[in-house]
């Protein structure tokens, strides 16, 4: 009896939990479905009272709108050029920066990281004005090197592999070198392969943090060629105040590759964890 009153208790539980967990994913997937279900929808019916869970009729018009009425292609592949250079100039210099500040011993590294740390306590908004007069100096002001230069790295990102690296054994490390790797075979060969869950945490974050950012390229930029995706929605709704299916239209789509990037880096996440927990 005591018996089948736990396992009643312990059902009972994880019911709750799915439940409490189901409705949490419906409530926050809300928002995305009825964006995208408002683009699919005639101007009319976006506001309809009470409102149209489902496009009827369904229509593709607001998207075939956003790639003919404005350079919708074009600030899509700036976005994708400005966060893959960003994201990959991340995952190499703060992966390697991570790995000198938890594996090496040399004079001075715990002052140094203590100034990176303070760094993140200032907000970006804080330096925009040194980092443009920096970038006006150079003559990147309106540049793809403007717009790239001041995010090749970050403290946020040096922290995070800082901390991950140091889960790492030692002895790992000291057995590929007496093997004869050398540091960067040593990096590349041993530390990469294990600290693969936190690389795909850093690009997600870096991914999505360069994808969405709005302040610093609508300071750093005037022409409308250079423009990334965040600046040519802004564009579009001041454009279209009266057309809600064709910016929402646009925001589903500059929202696709952000899940693509997660649902991906998702899957790697888990692999690296089961690959790291092998090996060491």
């Amino acid at each position: 009896m005591a018996a089948h009153r736990k396992s009643l208790k312990h059902v009972t539980g994880r019911g709750l939990v799915y439940a409490v967990l189901i409705v949490s994913a419906l409530l926050m997937a809300l928002p995305f479905y009825w964006m995208v279900s408002s683009a699919l929808k005639m101007e009319p019916f976006i506001f309809a009272s009470p409102p149209q869970w489902l496009p009827d009729p369904l229509i593709w018009d607001n998207f075939i709108a956003v790639f003919t009425r404005i350079p919708f292609p074009r600030y899509l592949l700036n976005s994708v050029l400005v966060a893959v250079i960003v994201t990959v100039s991340h995952v190499f210099f703060d992966t390697l920066a991570g790995y000198a500040f938890a594996k090496f011993r040399f004079p001075g590294r715990d002052t140094i990281f203590f100034l990176l740390l303070l760094g993140l306590m200032v907000p970006f908004q804080v330096n925009l004005i040194p980092i443009y007069k920096i970038m006006s100096s150079l003559g990147w002001v309106d540049s793809y090197m403007g717009l790239i230069a001041p995010q090749l790295t970050s403290v946020f990102g040096i922290f995070l592999m800082r901390q991950f690296m140091r889960s790492i054994p030692d002895e790992l490390l000291d057995a590929a070198r007496i093997d004869g790797c050398n540091e960067l075979g040593v990096f590349f060969r041993v530390v990469a392969p294990l600290a693969l869950p936190g690389i795909a945490t850093l690009i997600i974050f870096t991914f999505m943090g360069v994808w969405n950012d709005f302040l610093w390229p609508r300071l750093i930029l005037s022409s409308n060629e250079l423009y990334t995706l965040p600046l040519g929605l802004a564009q579009m709704q001041m454009r279209n105040t009266s057309n809600w299916g064709e910016v929402m239209a646009g925001t589903t789509v500059t929202a696709l590759p952000m899940v693509i990037v997660f649902l991906l880096m998702q899957r790697q996440f888990i692999s690296g964890m089961t690959e790291g927990a092998v090996k060491a």
